[in-house]
Formats: structure tokens, sequence, C-alpha cells
């Protein structure tokens, strides 16, 4: 019963809400790889998507020794001290950056010409492969911002589950929406490389702190939901 304290539970409620912003991200990851599948498998591969987020982030938090091992340096460049962290983030920044940058091409180059949706076991094997790699990343983001903030074990997998149910909640709608305005689909693909970036950054000891990303992400979406929002308003006074 211990457990069951005001400050456990003010943790509890910082970390969810903490947890469900460092999830945005991964939501918005997981929009833009599922957008590619046949549109019956793209529900079941955001809950597969989740669900391994939810299963490595509880693994990393009842591992907290290893995980704070990752703080340890193992080599130093120029200086800097790199660690198994460092290593791991450097390695996701990097796929974010070339993921985003290929899915902007895609578009860019490939305007007006609409690719089918990828079809088959392969391709959805080759989506959840993807999505696993990058949970890796956000969910070791996630469980060291848990350990920081949180003493008791059961209160991090609580904020953990709890966050985790809230981003399969939206999940779909955030996806479908992504999917319908290709001008936010490319400001996601914006984010991703953003975020890459600075996790790239992080990883070579660089620390950007994360209100700043997460406040011009936001401006930037406000931005253009009133471009959308004015764009409905026109049409349908020509209407």
């Amino acid at each position: 019963m211990h457990l069951l304290t005001l400050e456990n539970l003010v943790a509890l409620l910082t970390l969810t809400g903490m947890e469900i912003v460092l999830g945005i991200d991964n939501i918005v990851f997981l929009a833009i790889l599922t957008g590619r599948l046949e549109e019956t498998k793209r529900a079941r591969a955001r809950l597969i998507g989740l669900s391994l987020a939810l299963g490595l982030r509880i693994a990393l938090l009842l591992t907290i020794q290893w995980i704070m091992g990752l703080t340890e340096p193992l080599f130093a460049v120029l200086k800097h001290d790199v660690t198994g962290r460092d290593v791991i983030l450097l390695l996701g920044g990097l796929f974010l950056v070339a993921k985003a940058t290929h899915e902007i091409h895609e578009r860019v180059e490939g305007a007006g010409v609409h690719a089918p949706p990828a079809t088959g076991r392969s391709a959805f094997a080759a989506t959840i492969v993807q999505i696993a790699l990058i949970d890796l990343v956000f969910s070791l983001d996630s469980v060291i911002t848990a350990v920081g903030m949180a003493k008791e074990i059961a209160v991090m997998i609580a904020a953990v589950i709890i966050a985790v149910v809230i981003m399969m909640l939206f999940a779909g709608a955030v996806s479908t929406f992504v999917e319908r305005h290709p001008t936010i689909k490319m400001l996601a693909l914006a984010f991703l490389m953003l975020i890459g970036v600075m996790l790239v950054a992080e990883g070579a000891g660089k620390h950007i702190e994360r209100g700043y990303v997460y406040f011009a992400m936001a401006f930037s979406l406000g931005v253009e939901m009133l471009n959308i929002k004015t764009g409905a308003h026109k049409a349908a006074a020509k209407t």
C-alpha cells in the first residue's frame, strides 16, 4: 500500500503526460509507415507497432541496471565520452533522417504519381521491422525519462501503459487525418527529419531542449490547420 501516496500519484500524472508528449513522434512515424500498406492492414500494423512499443518500454524498465549502464562512457571522440545511449540515439536519428528524406523525395519527385499500396506478407513484415527498430529508440528515450522522474518501477510501468493505451485510441484518427491531407503528411515528414536531427545531435553530445522542438512543431501545425480551415471556407463559399 505504500505505493498509494501523494508523491507517487503526482509522479504518475506527470510521467503519463510526459510519456504522451514523447509518444507524439512515435504516432507520426506509425502514420507515415502504415500509410504505405493496404487500408485493411493499417489498423493491425498500428496495433502491433504500439504493442511493440509497450512491450519494449516495460522490458527496459525491468532492466534498469542495464539502462543505467548505457549512460557509462564506452569511448571518447573529440573529447566527448560516447555512451551506449549515444550510439543508439545516433543510429536511430540517422535512420529517421534517411527515412524522412526518402519519403519526401518520393512525394516531390513523384508528384502526381500515386504509388499503389504495398501488398503481401513481406511488405507488412518490413513495415513491422521498421516500426520495431524505431520503437527501440523512442522507448529508450522514454524509459530514461521515466527513470529520472519516478522512484517506483510500478509507477513507471503504470504511466507507460496509460500513455500507450491513449496513443492506441488516437493513432487511427491521427493516421487518417495525415493520409487525408497531403500538406499535413509533408509537414509530418519534416517533423520526423527534425526529430532525427535532434537525436543525432544528442547522440553527438549536443543537447537540444525538447520544449523548443515541440513548440516549433506545434506552431507549424497550428499555421497549417489555419490554412486547411481557410481553404475549406473558400471551397464552401464557391459552392
